[in-house]
């Protein structure tokens, strides 16, 4: 029964972080994956950090929970938290577009939102209880 309950949550953690990226992914204006696959060096060190952010939220929430619909819930919270984050750091950035600096290819600025998702997974992932 144990091995049934790590496998089945394995899989939904698989599942949830896909749904984070596929999500995380229509919220730019460009294509994750075209760029990727273009050589943008900015786009995968943000897409790295915003996956990284996310696994930090799933993997807390799991080791909290013990029910799968308990790490759910605390993922759908903490994932609406790292959205937000980005909408507000796109609003104290008002001198310049983060979607459209990291299709220019600025790592400048892939690294800082890269550590701002890794850094406030970090803090919204205390709250999870």
């Amino acid at each position: 029964m144990v091995v049934v309950n790590i496998v089945v949550s394995v899989i939904v953690i698989i599942i949830l972080q896909l749904l984070g990226m596929v999500i995380f992914s229509w919220m730019t204006p460009f294509k994750d994956m075209e760029e990727l696959k273009k050589g943008n060096t900015a786009v995968g060190i943000a897409l790295g950090g915003k996956f990284l952010g996310t696994a930090i939220i799933l993997g807390v929430a799991a080791y909290t929970n013990t029910s799968i619909w308990f790490l759910a819930m605390w993922f759908a919270v903490g994932y609406v938290c790292l959205i937000a984050v980005y909408w507000i750091f796109e609003l104290v950035t008002p001198g310049f577009k983060i979607s459209e600096q990291l299709q220019k290819g600025n790592t400048a600025v892939a690294v800082l939102l890269s550590m701002v998702f890794v850094g406030m997974a970090f803090a919204i992932s205390s709250l999870i209880v």
